[in-house]
């Protein structure tokens, strides 16, 4: 295991029985705790910056980091990158979804109907029609249409709960639900839902992401447990995480189908290999939604203020 500083940014590479992994962290400004990450098609990571109420854009080629101010009181949660390559975020503060110009850095809001009260917006996701689905911990789920700027809402079963939301290679838009503990398939021209419930009683359904076949992997929070719901065959299938009493809280699916968590409880970032149902871990202190591309995924380290990127190889 090697170690060594370049420019304010360390690099530790891991060479493992299984698989290389190269993994970098990112200083962001102290207070910053970013909360989501993405990262675009030119490489750049786009960050949440919800202790400070900005969007942070890292560049990993340099190291170098700035923040966009998204507007008074803004608290953002999700980002997401769409269709047009601009970032867009969920801000509970704003009570807004908004979006960023990469290029001009122009801030623009659509904001929840009249009416709507506080959502506690969390996360978002585009359907393949290049609409913006968004999930509100307060109890809904909406979308917003970037042509016309319509904004609509629906109430959420079970009252509160709705938290990550996620599309599948074939169009579908699921979200999971942490407090009512179930997914939920939209149906995205009705709203309508079809609601599937948590494989464990109590578990707590947190995050929900899909892999290439349209199966759905969701970070089931309270139990510790990644649960794997494939809808063709309406069946689940759970594994508990390794470590003490672990928390799974959030999940992001490779190109490769392998499953990216972390786990509250014992800061670390854990990977899960799907065909010999094998885990490892990465330090990570309090690491929220990771994201990635082709060869990489970034984890937002909230508790150190810090962006993880994880580089891996060829794997066995």
């Amino acid at each position: 295991m090697k170690t060594k500083i370049l420019a304010g940014l360390a690099v530790l590479a891991l060479v493992l029985p299984a698989a290389a992994f190269e993994v970098k962290t990112f200083k962001v400004p102290d207070g910053a705790r970013p909360h989501d990450a993405a990262v675009s098609a030119d490489g750049i990571a786009w960050y949440t910056a919800q202790g400070q109420g900005a969007l942070g854009r890292l560049d990993p080629r340099t190291g170098a980091v700035k923040q966009i101010k998204l507007g008074e009181r803004s608290a953002p949660h999700g980002v997401v990158i769409g269709p047009d390559g601009a970032p867009w975020i969920t801000d509970g503060g704003l009570n807004a979804i908004v979006r960023v110009d990469p290029k001009t850095e122009e801030v623009k809001a659509f904001p929840l109907p009249k009416g709507s009260g506080h959502a506690n917006l969390n996360t978002g996701s585009f359907d393949n029609n290049g609409v913006h689905w968004f999930t509100g911990q307060a109890g809904i789920y909406g979308k917003v249409d970037p042509r016309t700027g319509e904004v609509k809402v629906w109430d959420a079963p079970k009252g509160r709960g709705p938290y990550g939301i996620a599309t599948t290679p074939s169009g579908e838009v699921w979200f999971s639900s942490l407090s009512g503990n179930y997914i939920a398939r939209i149906e995205t021209r009705t709203g309508e839902l079809e609601v599937v419930e948590s494989p464990t009683p109590g578990a707590g359904a947190r995050r929900v992401w899909s892999d290439s076949k349209n199966r759905l992997w969701v970070s089931l929070y309270n139990s510790g447990e990644v649960g794997l719901y494939d809808p063709s065959t309406k069946q689940w299938k759970k594994w508990k995480l390794p470590g003490a009493s672990p928390r799974t809280y959030s999940v992001y699916v490779d190109e490769t189908d392998a499953v990216w968590l972390t786990d509250s409880s014992n800061d670390a970032i854990v990977r899960f290999d799907p065909k010999t149902e094998k885990f490892q871990s990465f330090p990570g202190r309090n690491v929220r939604q990771m994201l990635g591309r082709s060869g990489e995924v970034w984890a937002p380290e909230s508790g150190d203020d810090r962006m993880i990127l994880i580089r891996y190889g060829k794997t066995n």
